[in-house]
């Protein structure tokens, strides 16, 4: 996956935090660190490159003076294209090397192990109360 990205001048973990914000829309960066359980400041630093890169934008929470809202830009929903390919090539290279019935009970297994770690994609845990 690193080596398709690359391309892209986007690493693995910059690509999740576009995905999840596609997901969340506009949201804090406490928010998005806590869906990817990360400290406020790790996400920080995540999040500064994509800033950086145009991908996202930090903009005022309207709600709340001392917070941040962080959103996907245009370019930042285009790159989603691109990243998704990656990710059906490198699910193809997956398939090619060990079978369509293997990948598949790869893909269930490693879910199933995440979900019993606690794990969840970010951007598609339900909300506490709600």
């Amino acid at each position: 996956m690193r080596h398709r990205l690359e391309p892209l001048g986007i690493g693995p973990r910059q690509a999740r935090i576009l995905d999840a914000l596609s997901r969340m829309g506009s949201t804090s960066q406490v928010e998005l660190a806590r869906e990817f359980t990360v400290t406020a400041a790790s996400m920080s630093t995540m999040t500064t490159r994509l800033v950086k890169a145009g991908l996202i934008a930090r903009g005022l929470d309207p709600d709340s003076a001392r917070s941040n809202r962080l959103s996907l830009t245009a370019e930042g929903d285009r790159m989603l294209d691109a990243i998704d390919a990656a990710w059906r090539e490198t699910d193809e290279a997956i398939v090619e090397a060990i079978g369509a019935e293997k990948a598949a009970a790869l893909a269930a297994l490693t879910t199933e192990l995440r979900d019993a770690l606690g794990g969840h994609v970010p951007g598609t845990k339900p909300k506490k109360g709600g």
